[in-house]
């Protein structure tokens, strides 16, 4: 499973956005140019964000996007979520058909670390993810794993 860019964008330009929206609505414009992400792009994951309560959009002159509830209380699964990226790393949409109508040998292995994804990025939400508070989270240290090695390590 890898998330795509759609997924990635919309978290970057959703920490842009709450990084410097404290002064009012923010424009897809600016975003676009702090983040080099393409203005056409942003707005089709903004309508998305819209369409889900992520973002409110703001009309007229000195208009754009702000958050439409606090960024402690919208969670990165919020996001990736109302942007369609697929939080799944199963070969049959979760559905358990993986070969010839039943579940394949690794299914649950594969369901398994899909709902641990959802749930991380659940726990995550975007405020701490624009005061950078991830990195100083002892239980959100990546994992790094060695060819060979019989299981893996906390980085440190």
């Amino acid at each position: 499973m890898r998330l795509t860019t759609k997924g990635r964008f919309a978290v970057t330009a959703m920490v842009d956005l709450t990084q410097r929206g404290g002064k009012g609505p923010v424009t897809l414009a600016a975003i676009s140019e702090r983040q080099q992400i393409s203005l056409s792009y942003l707005e089709q994951l903004f309508a998305k964000l819209r369409k889900n309560n992520v973002v409110a959009s703001v009309r007229g002159p000195g208009g754009g996007y702000c958050l439409a509830r606090p960024a402690s209380k919208i969670t990165i699964a919020d996001i990736v979520v109302a942007v369609d990226e697929p939080l799944d790393a199963t070969n049959c949409d979760r559905q358990g058909n993986c070969k010839d109508g039943k579940p394949c040998s690794t299914h649950d292995l594969w369901f398994g670390l899909s709902e641990r994804i959802y749930e991380y990025l659940q726990q995550v939400n975007l405020q701490q993810l624009a005061d950078g508070e991830l990195s100083k989270k002892d239980e959100g240290a990546p994992v790094r794993m060695t060819r060979g090695a019989a299981s893996a390590t906390a980085a440190v």
